[in-house]
């Protein structure tokens, strides 16, 4: 069965320093015409971090579109299409917690709002974390950092205390494989 859609037409609504927002006509595969608004943003990375004392780095934060402090792995978008995206998810976590890895691996990417948006995330689970970071967040993010362990993350999950995507993923691979 063909489910492709076509761009006929495209309107920039909006446009910032990292996102786009488009008004697209398209034409559907059976020969109709459709609206769609699209969100187009650089992608970005995110970080499952995992002490020594088997504790998962993770950072509370402000979330204003949703009206609450979310708990969430580190994460953050990449600074252009050109940045590697295992160097973001290591700055990430310098800049967000207390800690640094000596290297990433990638978990899964995976599109985070493929309704109305192409942000690709990169999850990496992190290597040799330390408690050594030199780095600071940005001026406009402010952030609780602190570390839970597997039963305190069942816990959590359990109370449906985390609500962030990204994180759901990253602490049911931890769970699973780690």
């Amino acid at each position: 069965m063909n489910l492709t859609e076509t761009k006929i037409t495209s309107k920039e609504i909006y446009r910032d320093s990292f996102l786009n927002v488009f008004e697209d006509t398209v034409s559907l595969p059976n020969g109709k015409q459709a609206q769609r608004v699209v969100v187009q943003h650089p992608g970005a990375a995110a970080v499952l971090a995992v002490t020594a004392e088997q504790k998962v780095v993770l950072v509370r934060q402000w979330r204003y579109p949703v009206e609450e402090a979310l708990l969430e792995i580190p994460a953050g978008k990449l600074d252009g299409k050109n940045e590697d995206p295992a160097d973001a998810a290591l700055r990430e976590l310098a800049e967000e917690t207390p800690y640094t890895a000596a290297e990433v691996k990638l978990i899964h990417t995976f599109y985070t709002v493929p309704g109305f948006g192409d942000e690709k995330m990169y999850l990496y689970l992190a290597e040799n974390v330390q408690p050594n970071s030199a780095l600071a967040a940005d001026e406009d993010e402010i952030l609780e950092p602190l570390l839970l362990s597997r039963d305190e993350v069942r816990t959590a999950l359990a109370n449906n205390q985390i609500h962030d995507g990204k994180t759901l993923i990253a602490l049911q691979y931890w769970l699973l494989y780690c």
